[in-house]
């Protein structure tokens, strides 16, 4: 760096590879250097301190520039991409593609426009949309249909009939993400504690919908720790109940040969298939006992049924044989 009115060297940084630019911020305190893969700024007032060294080029960085309010630092690579950058954190917060390698960049002086050049002979100029401001206008409410047609000030006569247009229903969420094939997330929407607790019957039927189309494995696969007690919970709380029990017993094969693998690795998911297995066979025992009692009511059922036919044989009347007379008129 040179004094303009002495034209002698006042300060030399040492970059590294051949500089193809250099800017000097406003403030005069700090500037940046631009050669091979590297950007460098460095501090003036400390007697030219490296401050920071940037490599988010491929090529050889050619061009830099600045924001009209100095919080944006643009530079411009042979790799066809100028990148920006905060000059509060040096970090890129946007990248531009270009066609060709990049020799020269510009912008505006309200940074509405980034001029271009290349390598190819092209000139690109981008603008910015500018943002409309939105006014917040009141809307006025129309007059119903029946205003134009009866006045204003009309008033409902004793014979006259209202009819009411029907409200218009909405998809619950779960319904929504099952009609966009979300179906982890639809499952997640039942387990909330609000649904789980009020109305146990929507997860239960979400959980046989998800079962239905064979996507249920798909469902309870892939979660952590928080969400799969979230799941053994409800499997240990409603598994007993008989409206509930063929759906959650399948819903629990499935988690038992889903999980079976990593089991040991957390003590709360451990205990919950604890409890949930003991559940499992207590249910069964139960199945097992309602399947003998069926069987020996059917025995009954079937024994009562052939006494009733025996003793209805016994008691029915012997029909007697016809006769026949023959004879002629007198």
């Amino acid at each position: 760096m040179f004094d303009a009115r002495t034209s002698k060297s006042v300060l030399c940084v040492e970059h590294g590879q051949p500089v193809e630019s250099a800017l000097l911020f406003p403030s005069g305190g700090l500037l940046v250097s631009a050669g091979g893969r590297y950007v460098k700024v460095w501090d003036m007032l400390k007697g030219g301190q490296l401050l920071v060294s940037l490599k988010n080029h491929h090529k050889t960085v050619t061009c830099l520039c600045l924001s009209s309010s100095g919080q944006r630092l643009l530079s411009g690579s042979l790799d066809r991409k100028v990148k920006v950058y905060s000059t509060t954190s040096y970090k890129v917060v946007h990248s531009f593609d270009y066609a060709a390698s990049i020799l020269s960049l510009a912008l505006s002086h309200e940074d509405e426009t980034i001029v271009v050049g290349m390598t190819n002979g092209i000139l690109s100029v981008k603008h910015r949309k500018s943002e409309a401001k939105k006014e917040s206008l009141t809307r006025r409410r129309k007059p119903a249909y029946r205003t134009f047609i009866k006045g204003k000030f009309y008033m409902k006569q004793r014979d006259d009939i209202m009819i009411n247009r029907p409200a218009k229903k909405h998809l619950e969420w779960y319904d929504r993400d099952l009609k966009s094939f979300r179906i982890s997330k639809a499952l997640d929407r039942v387990l909330e504690p609000s649904c789980v607790i009020k109305t146990p019957e929507v997860t239960v039927s979400i959980i046989k919908e998800l079962s239905r189309r064979g996507v249920l494995a798909n469902a309870l696969a892939g979660r952590d720790e928080k969400e799969i007690t979230r799941v053994l919970n409800f499997l240990i709380r409603n598994l007993s109940q008989p409206r509930f029990a063929p759906v959650l017993i399948n819903a629990a094969e499935i988690i038992i040969d889903i999980y079976l693998p990593v089991i040991g690795q957390s003590s709360v998911v451990d205990k919950k298939f604890i409890v949930l297995q003991g559940l499992v066979e207590k249910e069964i025992d139960y199945q097992r006992e309602l399947l003998e009692t069926l069987g020996m009511m059917d025995m009954l059922f079937a024994a009562m049924t052939r006494s009733d036919g025996t003793s209805v044989a016994e008691h029915e009347p012997a029909e007697l044989p016809e006769k026949t007379v023959s004879g002629s008129a007198p």
